[in-house]
């Protein structure tokens, strides 16, 4: 695992460097995800719940985005995924140029499925495109359904929600239906899975889910 520190001097135009990272991702077939989410949503979590579901059908790499340490990314690299941890020293998101840089020192070369994980926010991530296919939002039941009108514009520019820890809804006074109706009066077309990183649940229909997006790619294996 190699761990990269970002500077703050080195932004560039985000856009213009994902449509060239884009570009290159895509002429090697690979599709690309940003996972965002809030600190304690469960992130590295589910992203472990994937790899263990699909890592036998096709080759992952995983850039980690931190604020300062490479805790996510050793428990990514214990399953034996090629990872990059990318500290941020402070900033709240990653942007392309960062991601640029991790792409120098991360073999994908043979991936089908590059995950982002991005750092635990759900405001700043928003606005910056990565590169990815798709912006993948992870939440869990303990954060409250109020959310999805609190942080809109994260609501409306991901094309997956996890809603996750399912099995603990019980003991909190999460709303279903009015987190449905909230999330889609915001992005009616979003696709909503509802999983459990402790029992299992929804886990197998998330990755089935996501086999489809990459077998989209013209991956097969």
């Amino acid at each position: 695992m190699k761990s990269i520190v970002i500077e703050k001097n080195i932004l560039k135009n985000n856009n213009e460097i994902a449509s060239k990272i884009r570009s290159a991702l895509n002429d090697k077939g690979i599709y690309t995800i940003n996972m965002i989410g809030s600190p304690g949503s469960g992130k590295t979590s589910v992203l472990e719940q994937i790899i263990k579901h699909i890592n036998r059908k096709f080759n992952i790499a995983v850039i980690e985005g931190d604020l300062y340490t490479t805790k996510d990314a050793e428990r990514i690299e214990n399953q034996g995924i090629n990872v990059v941890q990318l500290n941020t020293e402070g900033a709240c998101h990653l942007d392309a140029n960062m991601i640029e840089q991790a792409l120098d020192c991360i073999d994908i070369n043979n991936a089908d499925l590059l995950v982002i994980e991005n750092v635990g926010n759900l405001v700043c991530p928003a606005s910056y495109d990565l590169s990815e296919d798709s912006k993948i939002l992870v939440m869990s039941v303990t954060e409250g359904h109020d959310k999805p009108l609190k942080y809109p514009s994260m609501f409306q520019k991901a094309e997956v929600l996890i809603l996750n820890k399912i099995d603990l809804v019980r003991y909190t006074n999460f709303d279903i239906g009015d987190f449905y109706k909230d999330v889609k009066s915001l992005n009616e077309h979003i696709h909503i899975f509802e999983i459990s990183c402790t029992s299992g649940k929804g886990v197998q229909k998330l990755c089935d889910y996501l086999e489809g997006q990459i077998m989209s790619k013209g991956v097969n294996r």
